[in-house]
């Protein structure tokens, strides 16, 4: 029998996040939405002295499962179904975003370079990096969803990478402690030569040229970065600095570096989620003070217009948050979930997107204005359709899993 009821101990994560959203970030999502290129918002600073303090990540993602004291794991834990720390952080993600996605991000242990050193990090750089606020630093000038296509370079110099080029919409790539650089070691190789680096704020020759106006998110910076002639140690590569001989072993890992992905897709779902629940429970609340609400007694074709389209976005991001609640599972129980991510991430963003743009049609002036956070909302969801992975994007790797195809195959 499918159980589809969240354990206890996700709930009792879910109200505690939701608690979070409530009382800290609701009453100042507005406050710093009207201010951009601002310090870390003052009101966060208990809570990211928190964070800090119990490891950043650790705090959404909850505790790896199935651990002995020795670091061993029990014959019990596993062969046993796991509920961790990526259905954990789901469920909390979701509910920061409910109360700001754009505040969310401002916190320290919630960036997509966490989640890199997390993923593919030795134990020593999760010791070492661990506690930082990391910024992730992919897309470039020329490189936008094809990841394969970055120019950004790494060579070796003795015990030193030198690090050379540019990269743009970096979240957090201003406030952040450190970035994580995607650079190539041979242009010639494509994307096989691509690998991670730890680089962390203040290392000569890293510069952050400009921080981005934007429609949404506004709270949370979007950095523009300069490499030139950047020296880190050695020991900051994520991974093995090994280029593979041959071509499939080339393919696998970049796969390894793309993995990053299948872990955080599902959080950007989840972000999507958390921010077309919170449009859809104010425009409810507007339609109530109306006179309108939903009879769920009827059917779809006995009800009216409103309500209907209430019912049908209610559907919608139901289907959403099972998707992504799958893909997070896989995860916590080490299944492949590429396919899972971007299906969720796809469905997600676009739902995110249609109900927050919807939910402001409805609700007429008081949806357009700054009255309620309909508007902000509606803002806020648009770059959730677009980083990570485009909409395209998600649909095309989706696309190759199905049929069995390369990327090299399928364009």
């Amino acid at each position: 029998m499918i159980n589809l009821e969240l354990p206890q101990k996700l709930l009792t994560a879910q109200q505690m996040a939701h608690q979070l959203a409530k009382g800290a970030f609701r009453p100042i999502a507005r406050k710093y939405d009207k201010i951009e290129h601002c310090p870390t918002p003052e009101e966060l600073i208990p809570i990211s002295q928190m964070m800090r303090a119990m490891g950043g990540q650790a705090v959404l993602g909850g505790k790896k499962e199935g651990g002995k004291k020795d670091g061993s794991k029990s014959e019990a834990a596993a062969d046993s179904v796991k509920n961790g720390a990526n259905l954990m952080g789901i469920m909390a993600t979701t509910e920061m975003a409910w109360g700001c996605c754009g505040l969310m991000l401002s916190l320290p242990g919630v960036g997509l370079g966490n989640a890199a050193i997390d993923t593919v990090g030795t134990p020593e750089q999760k010791e070492k990096f661990g506690k930082l606020y990391c910024a992730m630093a992919i897309t470039e000038p020329g490189c936008g969803s094809d990841s394969a296509a970055v120019q950004t370079t790494a060579k070796l110099d003795g015990d030193e990478w030198v690090i050379n080029g540019e990269k743009i919409f970096a979240t957090a790539g201003d406030r952040g402690d450190a970035v994580v650089v995607w650079a190539t070691l041979d242009k010639s190789l494509g994307k096989a030569a691509i690998k991670s680096f730890v680089v962390e704020k203040g290392t000569p020759g890293m510069e952050v040229v400009r921080c981005e106006d934007k429609m949404g998110l506004r709270v949370s910076d979007t950095a523009a970065i300069r490499f030139h002639d950047c020296r880190i140690p050695k020991s900051n590569i994520l991974g093995s600095p090994e280029i593979a001989a041959d071509a499939e072993a080339r393919k696998k890992a970049f796969g390894g570096v793309m993995q990053t992905f299948d872990n955080t897709r599902p959080m950007v779902a989840a972000m999507a989620l958390g921010v077309a629940r919170g449009a859809l429970e104010i425009t409810r609340e507007l339609l109530e003070k109306e006179g309108v609400n939903a009879d769920y007694s009827k059917s779809l074709y006995n009800s009216s217009a409103l309500e209907a389209e209430i019912y049908r976005m209610e559907a919608n991001l139901e289907g959403a948050r099972l998707l992504t609640l799958k893909a997070a599972w896989m995860a916590d129980n080490k299944q492949p979930n590429s396919k899972e991510a971007s299906m969720c991430k796809a469905k997600a963003g676009r739902v995110g997107n249609d109900i927050t743009l919807k939910c402001v049609e409805i609700c007429g002036a008081l949806g357009y204005s700054e009255s309620w956070l309909l508007e902000k909302l509606a803002r806020d969801s648009k770059i959730i359709d677009i980083f990570e992975g485009t909409q395209q994007i998600q649909q095309l790797i989706v696309a190759r899993h199905l049929l069995g195809k390369s990327s090299s195959e399928l364009k």
